[in-house]
């Protein structure tokens, strides 16, 4: 059935739109832009005060699926991502087994066509089994339909593997998505080296953890001429290296996540093993460069990096407890918060960062709103407070540091395909 969107405030960044319009959706496309459409047999959606955004796209998510489906599944991943307006959802490899075969691509894809709710879409491995040893068939991968490589989860270490994989990419134009973590730096670390680590007792992981392989990254990527996309930027060293790097070298882009412009390292005084994350909460001085990074456009895309853990695996002692949080349902809503509320950015760049950005990295349909576009749609109410609640999670896991926060922005309709895969209650 065709939608008619009426009296949204379209936010729509790649055509430097902003302005309160109709939409019509029509045939799995966006149809017509205009201050009033009439069209009689079109469902029409009551958009008056809202903002019409282009659907949003999450570059880093893990869904766990193969292997993990105690702590999600494609299936509550899709429904957690459309209530948090996102449309397109990148799942990363480190599944169990890891998405390092044609099959396991097929899989995903064939899955995500099945349930008909988001798109869902793979990233390859790059080397079997993550072992950061030998690599994947990329030729086979991208053939199966992956969209980028990645080991995330673990890092590169071998700079030679690191060259090689990035030219390997670059003959089938597939960007590289690079973990940067010298694991000889960070190692035993649950928490960012410095004042609150040594007073709370707990092992630390400094900065240059993260900066020193960004920096060795950078440079593999000019020496190689490859595309290379920095995975979950969170030290003030990593984005002096990616403002210098970006004067030199285009084909560089990177992503942050909303936990490293909202929450600093002291948040872990509590010991709440959901503010365990990696890389970890960091200074207020790291979390203004990353803020800095986002306004002047050195920081290219916000993603998740939604990683679902169980309540069990969670319930124990900080050192023990694994890292990562759940945010495809809390990430709009926090860059709305600390970004658009504290004028960091306008809302046409955040929607930038969120969708059209990510789209043009991956080189996928979407990110807009022009005329025979998909019609992947997120409508929501910039101004709606909410209270984040666990057991209003649609993910199957509740491990968000953000539970029990006042966040301001809340999504009211999330349309994939033209078809409403989300509406708010």
């Amino acid at each position: 059935m065709a939608l008619l969107i009426k009296g949204g405030r379209i936010i729509d960044p790649a055509n430097n739109v902003d302005a309160v319009k109709d939409i019509l959706l029509q045939g799995g496309k966006i149809a017509q832009v205009a201050k009033s459409i009439k069209n009689s047999s079109a469902k029409a959606v009551e958009a008056k005060g809202k903002v019409v955004a282009p659907g949003l796209i999450d570059m880093h998510a893990h869904l766990r699926q193969p292997g993990r489906e105690d702590e999600e599944t494609l299936l509550t991943g899709a429904r957690a991502a459309a209530r948090g307006g996102f449309t397109n959802v990148v799942c990363m490899a480190n599944t169990n087994p890891p998405l390092d075969d044609q099959g396991s691509i097929e899989y995903i894809l064939s899955e995500s066509v099945k349930l008909g709710l988001i798109k869902i879409l793979p990233v390859g491995a790059v080397t079997k089994g993550l072992k950061g040893e030998e690599f994947t068939e990329i030729a086979t991968l991208k053939e199966a339909g992956c969209i980028a490589l990645s080991d995330d989860g673990r890092p590169i270490s071998n700079s030679q593997l690191m060259r090689r994989a990035l030219e390997y990419a670059r003959m089938f134009n597939l960007p590289i998505i690079a973990h940067c973590e010298d694991l000889s730096l960070s190692a035993g670390g649950v928490m960012h080296e410095g004042y609150w680590a040594t007073l709370l007792g707990l092992a630390g992981m400094p900065d240059i953890a993260e900066s020193s392989m960004v920096g060795r990254d950078l440079q593999l990527a000019e020496f190689s001429s490859a595309r290379l996309h920095l995975a979950h930027i969170s030290a003030a060293k990593s984005v002096e290296l990616i403002r210098q790097a970006k004067r030199k070298n285009a084909q560089v882009s990177c992503e942050t996540c909303p936990h490293y412009f909202s929450l600093t390292c002291e948040e872990v005084k509590n010991f709440d093993p959901n503010t365990k994350v990696m890389p970890p909460l960091r200074t207020k001085e790291d979390v203004e460069a990353i803020k800095q990074g986002l306004r002047e456009g050195t920081i290219d895309v916000i993603a998740t990096d939604h990683a679902p853990h169980t309540e069990a695996e969670k319930d124990v002692e900080f050192a023990q407890a694994p890292f990562g949080m759940i945010g495809l349902e809390t990430a709009l809503s926090v860059g709305l918060s600390e970004l658009v509320e504290k004028k960091i950015l306008t809302l046409s760049q955040l929607i930038e960062k969120m969708s059209l950005n990510p789209a043009k990295i991956l080189g996928l349909e979407g990110g807009s709103l022009s005329i025979g576009a998909a019609a992947d749609v997120t409508i929501f109410d910039a101004q709606k407070e909410w209270l984040v609640k666990k057991e209003d999670f649609a993910s199957k896991s509740k491990n968000s540091a953000f539970v029990g926060k006042r966040l301001k922005g809340r999504v009211e309709y999330t349309i994939c395909q033209g078809k409403i895969v989300y509406q708010a209650k």
